[in-house]
């Protein structure tokens, strides 16, 4: 199994908007073309950590692959990051519902 972790700034009144902006992405094949195990979101003073599981070692790779894809852009765009890279830290702010 391969997990990947995504840590940014978030106003902590935005994590309804968050959580809705992952649902309606999960809502799609996304998950299933990256091979997304389970996805966990967890907020902490002002930040948000995203943690995604994957059934396989090349999770990393997946994402990568699936950079590319208007869904991948848009979800990142809406909470105003680049694309993340498989387990690094990103550090971005929420654009909606941000105050």
């Amino acid at each position: 199994m391969h997990s990947t972790l995504i840590v940014a700034r978030m106003d902590p009144g935005s994590s309804i908007d968050v959580a809705k902006l992952f649902g309606e992405f999960d809502a799609t094949e996304m998950p299933h073309r990256m091979g997304t195990r389970r996805r966990q979101l967890f907020e902490y003073r002002g930040l948000y950590f995203h943690l995604q599981d994957f059934d396989t070692d090349n999770g990393g790779e997946l994402i990568e692959a699936a950079k590319g894809d208007p869904r991948f852009v848009g979800i990142s765009e809406d909470l105003n990051l680049d694309p993340p890279r498989s387990g690094r830290a990103v550090d971005g702010e929420i654009r909606r519902g941000a105050r």
